[in-house]
């Protein structure tokens, strides 16, 4: 069993930047890849990105290519997800997910453990 807690969330203004960071439990965590996804209300949750078991593969949506940056520390159990340049268009539940393999996936099927999310808003 893993559990996972998000933190980083809040208010910050078009153009800024937020760290979401999300905190695993148990000792098979550096076997497992990571993943962030978000949900607005009114919509479906929609993928970020995703990162493999050592760190060294990373994907992203194309929304938010070349602003957000997913990483981990595998000695700490913690992935984070690093905002940059952010927009109104952003503003969500951010979620981290882990899956039991060490490949990384778009989709939130192959996920099997859940936090419970961080809301991030962005003023413009």
């Amino acid at each position: 069993q893993v559990q996972l807690v998000e933190s980083g969330g809040g208010l910050v203004q078009a153009g800024g930047s937020l760290r979401l960071s999300c905190a695993a439990s148990g000792r098979t965590f550096n076997n497992y890849a990571m993943g962030w996804f978000r949900q607005a209300p009114g919509k479906e949750r929609e993928f970020v990105a995703t990162i493999t078991s050592g760190g060294g593969s990373t994907s992203y949506a194309d929304s938010v290519k070349g602003r957000f940056t997913i990483s981990r520390d595998n000695a700490k159990n913690t992935a984070y997800l690093q905002m940059n340049s952010l927009k109104p268009e952003d503003t969500a539940v951010y979620y981290c997910a882990v899956r039991r393999n060490s490949g990384r996936s778009s989709y939130s099927s192959a996920y099997d453990y859940w936090g419970q999310g961080t809301q991030v808003t962005v003023s413009s």
